[in-house]
């Protein structure tokens, strides 16, 4: 029993360290490795966001079957639901691009995205291929299938509404197109100065009973997973877990599953499987149309021969394999032997290569010191070190102890995640070629090591990162930035002003190098706003920090603008660090602009609660507009702790992530009785603490109205929520992002108002969007519109539309 917990401790421990630094494999992981080498397949699944995989499926192939087993997710998830933080759109797909990382370095699949973004909830693929460039997503599918040869092709959905929403079906229409025109040399001709048709055997639907949909059938090709791998120590339903719980963001914690578990897949193109998923594909070496026996003969000799506690015993055979191996022609399969082959020459070598930088971000052009660190730990084993990056080395390593080098390292570019350094439209970002499905830059600050052993010279790239020691962590190794020398952060980065408004804001200056710098502060501006002062000359320190402030009059009655701050005429780029515990730190540099719109809004409201549930940024929002909001421990709140609010408002999905809403929100309840005024954001109907969602029973279901501008009719234009303080009309629906709302309310009672009905195109209208009742002396309004959303977003109308909620009334 010992032995079997240790081994899931070793596991899990250096499979999702991968994220953070590079680790040396274990004698078993090395085990399997060679297990590998035999194996020449490649399954390729295909999806539309992180968290769409089939884990379980993903850690079968690639552990057990042991072939080349890819992800390809058309988004990288932007926009989706945040239960972690604050982090919304581009940043929220920077955080789960890392979680799928971390999810690979646990399953052992590879990585892979196109282009697209994920605008939000689609119904139809109709609606999404009007935001995603189609023809540009084909050609990055193309190029990756292209690139790796897959033999089998795995769609998580179908192209219909079985799969769910729109995204979904998307994804199923372009693998089946990308599975045709990649083996077709008309399609996407340039890209055959570098690579060549590729005709996959099969295309499979991995069918599935979830969501209400059971799409399997006994007629279906079943595939039976092998329940346990002693090697790894976890069943393919405890690794399958291990993974999918990285994407906390989506609240995708998953319960180990042991046992056998029986898949389904359905025929989609190419050769009919009968028995398994790669029927009539040669996996072995054969397949490669040369005389490749001796090949297969070493490499069952380096397997039978393997000492678990001695691998430095394989490396002479594992040289000759490699010597053999690279006398094959140019091949995708000779090329990623070769480099696994390398991989276990240095496993086996117990070779640990480390650079660590002093501080964790440096600029533009700056020479930086490193420190390399090197040791060998096979005893026996002759292992020379030529170079570090271009400077000789040619020193024999000892065992058993670290030597370290010193280095400089110079960057003429900034490390902004590659999809992120040209504007995007808002279905897809602008990338080049040469990044085509990278989940990161592929020219991220590394260290290329040159390594000689038995006479095999092998490259060696490693990341910079920064290490240090936290208290309750332990050893970190982060990933270090590169930034601009002079970085932004405004006060807000949105402004409401009527005519004849003005107000002040903070331009908060970051000198990132170690000298000082000067330099002229002006703005650029679209239309109409005054500014004062309109130049600044400015004088920084080296390492610190200058606030300037300036105000923005709205003189004009401008109805919308954007500010742009300039250094010396150049824009100025922000610095944004995401940081937690389940993934590597996050750094972008996002534009720094201020969105200017018109407001006129009466806003009688002066000082809220507010109890936050998942991550939202609506608290911010309403303190732009001169709302004290004041953040609520739920536990703590009682008819004294109220009294002082013009209102209480609950975060989203607040029943979902509290544990114990059945405790506290009846007293919010009571005090709605007492003349109070309670709103209710989005809550999602699974996990929820509490069954009492407001004071006459209500259900939630998924419908939703996804498209921004669908029309909203109001059902009685007398309802005081339309028309106190503010008067809402039409207009203030113009302009919202995303959606209109999501999991809305059925089973209404009669208590309830319902004064807004909406529907997307085509859809029955549905009044679920927004409940309010008189309850006792108060108020009690019950909202699955995206206010989370509109608000941080700046729009108008919302701000308008949310502070009628909020208010009290004698009419309510």
């Amino acid at each position: 029993m010992i032995n079997r917990i240790l081994s899931l401790i070793i596991f899990y421990l250096a499979s999702f360290s991968l994220a953070f630094s590079q680790q040396e494999s274990n004698a078993a992981q090395i085990k399997l490795k060679m297990d590998k080498l035999s194996v020449l397949g490649t399954a390729l699944y295909f999806a539309a966001h992180p968290d769409d995989e089939n884990t379980r499926l993903i850690g079968w192939l690639a552990n057990e079957r042991k072939y080349r087993t890819a992800y390809l997710s058309l988004t990288r998830g932007d926009g989706g639901q945040n239960l972690i933080g604050t982090e919304q759109g581009i940043e929220l797909g920077l955080i789960r691009t890392q979680e799928l990382l971390a999810a690979r370095s646990i399953d052992k699949g590879e990585q892979f995205f196109t282009a697209a973004y994920d605008f939000g909830f689609s119904k139809t693929h109709e609606e999404t291929f009007t935001f995603w460039k189609k023809e540009d997503v084909l050609r990055e599918a193309v190029y990756l299938i292209r690139k790796i040869q897959p033999d089998v092709i795995i769609n998580r959905f179908p192209p219909d509404t079985r799969g769910g929403h729109g995204h979904h079906q998307a994804s199923a229409i372009l693998a089946k197109e990308a599975f045709e025109a990649a083996a077709d040399p008309k399609r996407f001709p340039e890209q055959l100065k570098e690579l060549k048709p590729w005709k996959a055997t099969r295309m499979v639907w991995n069918t599935a009973n979830f969501g209400g949909m059971n799409n399997t059938s006994e007629d279906q090709l079943k595939i039976i997973l092998d329940d346990y791998n002693p090697l790894l120590g976890y069943s393919y339903g405890e690794i399958s877990a291990l993974s999918r719980s990285q994407h906390k963001s989506q609240g995708f914690g998953a319960a180990s599953q042991r046992g056998t578990v029986v898949e389904y897949f359905d025929e989609v193109a190419g050769k009919k499987a009968d028995a398994d998923l790669f029927d009539d594909v040669n996996t072995t070496w054969s397949r490669l149309g040369e005389n490749t026996q001796h090949i297969q003969d070493r490499i069952q000799q380096i397997q039978s021969s393997y000492s678990i506690n001695h691998p430095e015993k394989s490396i002479p055979e594992l040289v000759q394999l490699h010597t053999e191996v690279k006398r094959l022609k140019p091949s995708v399969y000779r090329d990623s032997k070769l480099k696994d082959i390398e991989e276990l020459i240095l496993d086996c070598s117990g070779i640990v290569l480390a650079s660590v930088a002093a501080q964790p971000n440096f600029v533009v052009n700056e020479r930086f010191p490193i420190t390399h660190e090197v040791i060998l730990r096979a005893p026996n084993t002759t292992v020379r070190l030529t170079a570090i990056d271009q400077k000789n080395i040619g020193e024999d390593l000892p065992s058993h102890e670290t030597k370290k080098y010193t280095g400089e390292k110079t960057y003429s570019h900034t490390t902004q995640p590659y999809w992120l350094v040209k504007p995007h439209s808002l279905g897809k970002f602008e990338v080049e070629d040469a990044n085509f499905g990278a989940p990161e830059n592929l020219d991220n600050p590394k260290t290329l090591f040159q390594l000689e052993i038995a006479g095999i010279p092998i490259r060696v790239e490693r990341p910079i990162r920064y290490r240090f020691v936290d208290p309750v962590r332990g050893e970190v190794n982060q990933p270090i930035s590169i930034s601009p020398v002079l970085t932004g952060s405004l006060s807000s980065n949105q402004a409401l002003l009527e005519q004849g408004d003005k107000k002040m804001f903070t331009l908060l200056i970051k000198n990132n190098s170690d000298q000082q710098q000067s330099t002229t502060l002006t703005f650029k501006q679209s239309d109409g706003l005054q500014i004062t002062p309109s130049t600044s000359t400015i004088d920084i320190p080296a390492k610190q920090s200058k606030a300037v402030a300036f105000e923005v009059s709205n003189p004009n009655d401008t109805e919308k603008s954007t500010i742009e701050p300039l250094l010396d005429g150049q824009p100025i780029a922000g610095f944004q660090r995401i940081a937690y515990d389940h993934v590597p730190d996050i750094t972008w540099f996002p534009p720094v602009k201020l969105e200017v719109k018109r407001l006129a809004m009466n806003n009688p409201i002066k000082r809220i609660g507010y109890i936050h549930g998942a991550g939202d940024l609506v608290p911010t929002a309403l303190q732009n507009v001169g709302i004290q909001v004041d953040i609520l421990n739920p536990n703590q709140i009682s008819a004294a702790t109220l009294q002082p609010y013009d209102a209480v408002i609950v975060g989203i999905r607040a029943f979902n992530v509290s544990t114990n809403a059945n405790q506290w929100y009846p007293r919010l309840l009571r005090y709605v009785e007492d003349g109070g005024t309670v709103v209710v954001q989005y809550q999602v109907n699974s996990r929820m603490s509490t069954d009492q969602l407001g004071p006459y029973p209500f259900k939630i279901n998924r419908d939703r109205v996804t498209e921004e501008d669908a029309k909203v009719t109001f059902t009685d234009p007398q309802d005081p929520l339309l028309n106190y303080p503010n008067k809402i009309t039409a207009q203030d629906f113009e302009g919202w992002v995303q959606e209109r709302g999501l999991y809305f309310t059925t089973e209404i009672p009669k208590e309830y108002r319902t004064p807004l009905t909406m529907a997307d195109r085509n859809e029955k209208q549905n009044r679920g969007s927004l409940l309010v009742a008189n309850h006792g002396k108060g108020k009690f309004v019950y909202t699955s519109l995206s206010f989370f959303r509109q608000l941080p977003a700046g729009v108008p109308g919302a701000y308008r539309l949310f502070v009628n909620l909020l208010a009290k009334n004698v009419k309510n």
